[in-house]
């Protein structure tokens, strides 16, 4: 696993923020997991365009920061299932709110990311 050689800055609370979202899949996984998918294989076919291994990875990173839990069933095969913690919740209205932003501003946002994608 990778083993951060830095320590972060974490001067003010959008370091922190940065430091615990950081990663293409976390929002959408909370987004989702507080949605109601809570296992493994529905949160993949929520999120297609991520490997299972990337999305475990940040699952994991997710749970040390205290933003989901995990629980383990004792079946064979196993069955895991993943929730959002109290700490966790609080963070929904915050991404509601980048989302209803990224809604509203849609098609100029569509248009500078594919303006940008070539240069």
């Amino acid at each position: 696993m990778y083993e951060r050689k830095t320590l972060p800055d974490l001067n003010c609370g959008l370091d922190l923020i940065g430091e615990v979202l950081y990663g293409k899949w976390k929002i959408r996984l909370l987004w989702f997991i507080n949605e109601g998918f809570q296992r493994p294989s529905e949160l993949q076919r929520k999120i297609p365009g991520a490997s299972r291994r990337v999305l475990n990875v940040q699952l994991k990173e997710l749970e040390n920061h205290e933003l989901v839990g995990k629980i383990i069933y004792p079946v064979v095969p196993p069955k895991v299932e993943y929730y959002l913690t109290d700490f966790g919740k609080s963070l929904i209205p915050v991404i509601g709110a980048i989302g209803q932003w990224g809604d509203a501003n849609d098609q100029r946002l569509r248009t500078l990311i594919l303006k940008n994608i070539g240069s």
